[in-house]
């Protein structure tokens, strides 16, 4: 009976330590914790989004929206492509054919706020 417990808890544990930081890439974590925010979106200029440029630090524009996808850029099944327009407007090749009509929903996850213009 006590082995039983001890294999149940360390199963949930292990479990937790994976799923946990899924969660967080997903951006799934971060959307939770904003919902209690009384903040609105942030603005962001072009020079600020242009700052975010890098495999580990990448922002995008996509319809004058602002997406951190540095989480998601090494899943990204195109690749390195998602980092051809970092900190830059990537609304063309967002919308291009290559993607499914899933990225419409799962970009939401990595809005931070929008370009000011």
């Amino acid at each position: 009976m006590d082995l039983l417990v001890v294999t149940l808890f360390l199963g949930l544990v292990l479990a937790a330590l994976f799923i946990i930081p899924h969660l967080r890439k997903s951006g799934e974590l971060k959307k939770e914790q904003s919902k209690g925010s009384s903040e609105g979106p942030k603005a962001y200029t072009a020079a600020q989004i242009a700052m975010h440029n890098k495999r580990n630090d990448c922002w995008i524009i996509i319809k004058d929206k602002v997406y951190d996808v540095t989480s998601y850029v090494d899943e990204h099944p195109g690749g390195d492509a998602i980092l051809m327009n970092a900190g830059d407007d990537s609304t063309e090749g967002f919308y291009g054919p290559q993607h499914a009509s899933r990225v419409f929903d799962m970009i939401e996850d990595f809005y931070i706020g929008d370009l000011v213009k």
